[in-house]
């Protein structure tokens, strides 16, 4: 067996109302005085006042930074990490999406003030040390409780990674009651999203895909496959929301260490340029980026297939390949998000842009089962347009 490193975080928390153990785990993990990192969509929903209720109720001092954007960009983590050291914060919670788990996890790192957010783009350049780190998502879409990468927009519009074993948390606390509020829209494309990290990673040409990552990837496209349009048309429902966050976070371990490819490659551009939530994007893109890969790779495509949709069981190799692509098609329509870059309102002309910055994507691309070039992606974005 090839060689492989498997990481993920240190202790996993999972279960319904499982937030109100939020003090105790402050006060256990990161001391008296912390920053706690959201949004301002976050602070209309009383999620926010229950967090600080169970903190104060432990006795946990709280510093709140609630001014993290969608695709954060550089400014927003300096603001942050600045409010941090002023507070003398001793650990981070980040509650919320995942742009508030990203930014938290830099702010953990960048507070101690040991390094500095232009000399850590890239992969394993953040060494460390951090401050001790709590997340708690409020998606269904991201994984970024378990995963090392956090996403930062610089200059206008271009997408950065900074990927290490470091920006692991100590703790994740994974609640499923705190997704029931989620608008429809936004379980469709963030459970779409965590589906594509699911299919990226089991796929992925990365030296380190491993036999974890493919299991776990496989178990996500089975909880998620099975409850996916429940938890969008019946939000309510406990159960599905529960086996989409579970699911969700499956995937966030496995892709942490398979990583992705080509779908978040393209995906990218259409954030930075149009700011279309990250999730819809992968999304407007997913079927066209895999049915490109099926051509020349269609054997992982085939056996994932029948964990998402068991209905494909009865088809074989590249039939079952394609036939798995159209399904996440039909799934994408009945979620009911948009399916063409023309219903987002890009115009046609700006195609060719979007794929020069794809290409920057150098990271993402270098994991993809079938090499992209240039004029690979521009036909990519035109099927898609």
């Amino acid at each position: 067996m090839t060689p492989f490193v498997f990481n993920t975080t240190r202790s996993i928390q999972f279960g319904a109302g499982s937030l109100s153990r939020l003090g105790d785990l402050a006060l256990a993990h990161l001391g008296m005085r912390v920053m706690l990192v959201t949004d301002p969509g976050m602070m209309a929903t009383g999620i926010i006042d229950r967090a600080l209720a169970l903190l104060a109720g432990a006795g946990v001092e709280v510093t709140l930074f609630s001014d993290v954007q969608a695709d954060p960009p550089e400014a927003v983590i300096h603001a942050a990490v600045e409010a941090a050291r002023s507070a003398g914060a001793q650990g981070v919670i980040g509650l919320g999406g995942g742009s508030s788990l990203d930014v938290a996890k830099l702010v953990a790192l960048l507070a101690v003030g040991a390094e500095q957010l232009r000399d850590i783009f890239g992969v394993g350049r953040a060494k460390g040390p951090r401050l001790p780190l709590i997340l708690v998502p409020t998606t269904a879409g991201t994984g970024s409780e378990v995963t090392p990468i956090s996403i930062v927009t610089t200059g206008a519009a271009e997408k950065m990674g900074v990927v290490s074993p470091v920006l692991l948390p100590d703790v994740a606390l994974l609640d499923p009651d705190l997704t029931l509020g989620l608008p429809a829209h936004v379980t469709a494309a963030t459970g779409i999203d965590a589906m594509v990290h699911a299919i990226e990673a089991y796929a992925s040409a990365s030296a380190n895909n491993n036999p974890i990552s493919r299991n776990l990837a496989l178990q996500a496209l089975r909880l998620m496959g099975g409850s996916i349009l429940k938890a969008v048309h019946e939000g309510s429902d406990t159960a599905a929301r529960g086996d989409m966050l579970l699911g969700s976070m499956l995937a966030g371990q496995a892709f942490a260490n398979s990583p992705v490819a080509a779908v978040h490659a393209l995906a990218y551009p259409l954030g930075g340029h149009f700011h279309i939530p990250h999730g819809l994007s992968n999304a407007l893109v997913l079927p066209h980026v895999l049915r490109f890969n099926a051509v020349t790779a269609p054997a992982h495509y085939a056996e994932m297939a029948p964990h998402a949709f068991p209905h494909l069981e009865r088809l074989q190799g590249q039939d079952r390949a394609a036939a798995f692509c159209e399904a996440l098609a039909g799934l994408s329509r009945d979620c009911g998000l948009p399916q063409t870059l023309r219903e987002m309102k890009i115009p046609s002309d700006w195609l060719p842009k979007l794929a020069r910055d794809a290409m920057n994507q150098t990271r993402l691309l270098v994991n993809n089962p079938r090499p992209v070039a240039e004029a690979d992606a521009l036909a990519i974005y035109t099927a898609a347009f």
